[in-house]
């Protein structure tokens, strides 16, 4: 749309030089709210410091008085310290926090935190629909392949491997600064997965590769298969938790356990145990080949990183489901019992109106 004559131009500049005004006495309003906000978060990151440092010293102190003839104070107390920690914790979770060392390394002191819960939800959701377009691409890159024998397709995938664990560190390093439980194995092995793969994109076209190839293809298409069906329960666990209003929005893998969540990993399990399974046969494979007359230095690397994440995975996730399942008897119990007392109230009502 243009102006039809020099007046309409002139008017048409006179009504926007009376906006810019008001945007500028906004925009003045609204730098003085950003140095207004920045000093009250320094002030709360003092005071959470601050009530840190004397709970600290009364839970130390606390310890010298077990002995203590009056133990119903000292074990209210303690329930006070804890659930104060806990609401400490909590307002952290609205405050900016440092980054850890990796993220210095990468970013610099770029502050990462995200404090609208909001916007936490949305870089989660984002985070996990990363996996799935990463995953999809994967599986059909590892089918082309298993049909082909081209090196640049080989090295594309091999290539677009290393940058996906990298770019995995990078957000899971923000997502725990950002108050995610995610635990430390499951970073760890993105790393370590990160070094298998540059290890897998520097391995040569040898005798041994060709000999790997095909299982390394299959065993691919088996974890992005995977992959996608942990999407699909995460998305669900992570969506019905955020409507409830029971868990932090970072919080990824299986934390806060829930009944009604066994149904969906009971189904995911066999499947994972199963990509865990296959990363020991990889390691077997890679032992055998290190006795290949033509064997490079890749082979031995990679079937110990493969024994490692094959370890890693089964331990921590055995570790981790028996943990949740004991949470789900115990709140099946407290349940019953809670509905057993209130059936016993509600017939005990007649005899005392009676």
């Amino acid at each position: 749309m243009e102006c039809a004559s020099l007046d309409e131009c002139i008017e048409n500049w006179d009504s926007i030089a009376g906006d810019y005004k008001t945007l500028e006495n906004v925009n003045k309003e609204y730098l003085a709210k950003v140095e207004e906000v920045s000093d009250l978060q320094g002030q709360c990151m003092k005071q959470v410091s601050h009530q840190k440092y004397r709970l600290n010293f009364i839970a130390k102190s606390l310890k010298n008085f077990e002995n203590d003839e009056r133990q119903d104070i000292i074990k209210r107390l303690w329930k006070d310290i804890n659930q104060r920690r806990q609401q400490l914790s909590d307002i952290e979770q609205s405050l900016p926090k440092p980054n850890g060392t990796y993220l210095k390394i990468i970013l610099g002191n770029v502050n990462v935190s995200i404090l609208n819960k909001e916007d936490k939800f949305r870089y989660k959701d984002e985070y996990e629909k990363f996996k799935l377009v990463l995953s999809i691409i994967g599986f059909f890159l590892s089918l082309l392949n298993l049909v082909t024998h081209r090196r640049g397709i080989e090295l594309t995938f091999l290539f677009l491997l290393v940058w996906y664990y990298c770019t995995l560190t990078i957000r899971e390093s923000i997502l725990k600064v950002n108050g995610s439980k995610i635990k430390g194995w499951w970073r760890v092995h993105h790393f370590i997965s990160t070094v298998a793969s540059a290890v897998l994109l520097v391995w040569p076209n040898s005798e041994t590769w060709f000999i790997f190839r095909p299982q390394f293809m299959i065993f691919n298409v088996l974890i992005s298969v995977v992959q996608s069906f942990q999407f699909i329960y995460q998305q669900g666990v992570l969506y019905r938790l955020k409507a409830l209003g029971e868990r932090h929005n970072m919080d990824i893998t299986i934390e806060g356990f829930h009944s009604w969540m066994w149904r969906g990993l009971s189904f995911l399990l066999p499947f994972l145990y199963l990509g865990y399974i296959f990363q020991l046969y990889n390691a077997y494979t890679l032992y055998k080949l290190c006795y290949h007359p033509h064997a490079t230095w890749q082979v031995p690397v990679l079937s110990g990183l493969f024994f490692i994440l094959f370890l890693g995975n089964a331990v921590t996730t055995s570790m981790v489901i028996p943990e949740k399942l004991r949470e789900v008897k115990i709140r099946r119990i407290i349940k019953t019992y809670t509905r057993k007392m209130s059936g016993n109230r509600l017939g005990a009502d007649p005899k005392k109106s009676d």
